[in-house]
């Protein structure tokens, strides 16, 4: 039997029992296709001129921070975004020598993450953008659920850790807000997050 053959049988017998044959290769073609954060557009024709429209957007609203002097050029790249999240969000300020809120603290931390890992400031800015808004809006109700779901996960990978934790009342006392809310960004060394050249 060949290998179409014995995939064509095993779809078949699925239906029949009642479950609908995903095959794995046509759902990674869809899931790569997928944009999951909305930064491009569907159509690949237009994604220069969806860049072009965001590089002038972005122009246009780092000039209205220089202009109000929110920013000027020495203002360091994370700080730069964050004012420009917060100009376009309608959460600016009055001035920028008001403290930083808790949100700002993780668009921060997950800006510095981001800039480790994208060149162009433009591209940057509107992952981070992205990013931070589908954490607000679709993530933010299910991370009260998180601490639980990484104790369950915990027990399965490692139950004498989670032991040790819960003996020593330790698990109570992670910093589980920081971690989630952050997306664990800033909150783990980037020497842990490299690959270890092989010896």
């Amino acid at each position: 039997m060949t290998e179409d053959s014995q995939r064509n049988f095993r779809s078949v017998y699925y239906e029949k029992v009642g479950f609908r044959g995903v095959e794995e290769k046509k759902s990674l073609e869809i899931l790569l296709k997928d944009d999951r954060l909305g930064i491009l557009p569907l159509h690949h024709e237009s994604h220069a001129q969806v860049m072009m429209y965001r590089k002038g957007q972005y122009s246009d609203v780092l000039h209205a921070l220089k202009v109000v002097r929110f920013v000027n050029d020495a203002t360091p790249q994370v700080e730069v975004f964050l004012r420009m999240y917060q100009l376009e969000s309608g959460k600016l300020p009055r001035s920028p020598s008001f403290p930083l809120k808790p949100e700002d603290e993780v668009f921060l931390a997950i800006a510095k993450a981001m800039e480790e890992m994208v060149e162009d400031s433009v591209d940057c800015y509107w992952i981070i953008r992205c990013f931070v808004n589908q954490l607000n809006s679709k993530y933010r109700d299910s991370l009260p659920q998180l601490p639980k779901a990484f104790e369950q996960y915990l027990n399965l990978e490692d139950s004498r850790l989670l032991s040790h934790l819960k003996m020593c009342s330790a698990v109570s006392r992670l910093p589980y807000d920081l971690w989630f809310n952050r997306c664990f960004a800033g909150c783990l060394p980037e020497s842990s997050l490299q690959r270890q050249g092989l010896g």
